[in-house]
């Protein structure tokens, strides 16, 4: 009997192990997917919810750039942005780089469009690629999961409208 009872519990032991190498290899790819589809890390992403708070909080403002569609940005966009224009073409990434002149390249700059689901979004990983390739080093992008109306009007947090 006792020696049933420690080949079971040695069995079950084994089947852990396996189970936890599997997780840790699970883990593993999800965080490579991650950086092979983002050109950021997860430090230079920032949640509508810490930000909406830090804007509240904050005397010193980051700089704010939407860098998505002017139809979306005249409807609803965050108190104090700059529209720099949609930056999945090479127009727009020249826009943005206007808006960036004269800018400190240790200024705290995040990016946000939230035209559509974050990983559809066309404008905010050329964006990011593009302000990063400026050498703007304290660079990062707000995930809106789904787009700007459910992440962050739905929600409630400030918004400004208009030019």
């Amino acid at each position: 009997m006792r020696k049933t009872l420690l080949s079971y519990q040695r069995r079950l032991h084994e089947k852990y192990l396996i189970l936890g190498a599997v997780a840790a290899v699970c883990l593993a790819a999800s965080a490579c997917a991650f950086s092979a589809t983002n050109p950021w890390n997860q430090n230079q992403v920032i949640q509508p919810a810490t930000l909406a708070k830090q804007l509240k909080n904050s005397s010193e403002r980051p700089l704010l750039l939407q860098v998505g569609f002017e139809t979306l940005y005249v409807q609803g966009h965050i108190p104090g942005s700059k529209y720099c224009g949609p930056a999945r073409n090479s127009n727009g990434i020249a826009r943005l780089k206007t808006c960036l002149q004269g800018v400190s390249h240790k200024r705290a700059i995040i990016l946000y469009c939230g035209c559509c689901p974050w990983q559809e979004c066309p404008n905010i990983r050329p964006a990011f690629k593009a302000v990063k390739a400026m050498g703007f080093t304290n660079v990062k992008v707000v995930h809106i999961a789904d787009n700007f109306g459910q992440d962050w009007v739905q929600k409630g947090y400030p918004v400004s409208s208009g030019e």
